[in-house]
């Protein structure tokens, strides 16, 4: 089944394929969640273990499509950011009751114990095929009223089939849609039945290429991103963004190169594959490239984490061979 008609001037994506349809209108419905409660809410914020902030739109986005995926697709399991349990205790609580509030429009009746189920939809265990989710990518960015994105993809068998990415902060509000071997394609919120096809840059010299970065300094390596900078000769600053949105600035070529350091605060950290699952697939269908920074494939039939890989290289494929040589001139100890 092809993945999109000509109509005049313009493209329309066909959304009748059942896995891409139901993930495209569910994460569109989860970004006007998530902007809803960005601007009607008061942002109340729990600290996890790992010292990241979680807030009502993390549970209540991840509830909403663990829901959705269960009526949908009730065999396969749900892999995600977030998990009930801190919602248990009496701060937990009272942002149980919030989440609860802000799904009450779209599912009439929830309870908080219906939320809790959503949340953790599937025992959040890998299988052969089976959804991962990051319901709000760069939660920071969120916070700030910065970048952030909802990002679903599908995998079977290790390989990411659908990548769905709602970033509802970029260009106004956009829904980005990649299937595999049927291309990547880009609808705003306000309009999510009318796509164009997504491209990379034909950037092949290093000098003119534009490099994108995480926001937060503390979730890259800044000197090694210094040193890149200088290898390449790259004359313009990086673009700092949070989240898998930086995929989208790539996919649609305004932006060459992406560099996933690895902090030396956190040396052993390995990347949660919810953080680049669905970015990896939108880009490969705009044309671009992404490995690890050895060059590595990104191996997704691991578990949670990408424990095979080290950091994450994206590019516009002309780069990319261009960038590995510069990451190995300016490698830091694995």
């Amino acid at each position: 089944m092809g993945l999109a008609v000509l109509q005049d001037v313009r493209i329309m994506i066909d959304l009748t394929h059942t896995e891409i349809g139901i993930a495209a209108r569910i994460v569109h419905q989860a970004s006007l969640l998530s902007k809803r409660i960005q601007n009607e809410m008061v942002v109340t914020t729990l600290t996890k273990e790992d010292h990241s902030p979680v807030t009502v739109a993390d549970f209540a986005v991840q509830a909403f499509l663990g829901y959705s995926l269960s009526k949908a697709f009730p065999e396969d399991p749900m892999v995600a950011e977030e998990n009930s349990k801190f919602l248990s205790d009496k701060e937990g609580k009272s942002i149980l009751k919030l989440v609860t509030q802000s799904l009450g429009p779209i599912v009439p009746g929830v309870t908080g114990d219906d939320v809790c189920n959503w949340i953790d939809h599937g025992g959040q265990s890998p299988s052969e095929r089976f959804w991962t989710l990051d319901p709000i990518d760069g939660t920071k960015g969120f916070l700030r009223g910065g970048q952030y994105a909802i990002a679903l993809a599908l995998l079977v068998n290790g390989k990411v089939q659908i990548g769905i990415l709602g970033c509802p902060n970029l260009d106004g509000g956009v829904l980005v849609v990649a299937a595999r071997k049927q291309g990547c394609w880009k609808a705003t919120l306000s309009d999510p039945q009318t796509f164009h096809q997504l491209q990379v840059s034909e950037c092949s010299d290093p000098h003119q290429a534009q490099i994108a970065c995480s926001f937060e300094s503390s979730h890259t390596n800044v000197t090694q991103l210094d040193g890149l900078t200088a290898t390449l000769g790259v004359k313009t600053e990086p673009v700092k963004m949070d989240s898998q949105a930086k995929y989208v600035l790539l996919a649609e070529g305004n932006g060459d190169l992406l560099f996933r350091l690895v902090s030396p605060q956190t040396p052993e950290y390995t990347e949660n594959i919810w953080d680049h699952a669905a970015g990896s697939l939108v880009l490969e269908e705009a044309g671009g490239q992404i490995t690890d920074l050895t060059g590595k494939t990104l191996d997704f039939s691991a578990g949670k984490r990408l424990v095979h890989n080290h950091g994450v290289l994206a590019s516009n494929g002309h780069l990319h061979t261009i960038a590995l040589a510069a990451l190995t001139r300016n490698s830091t100890p694995i």
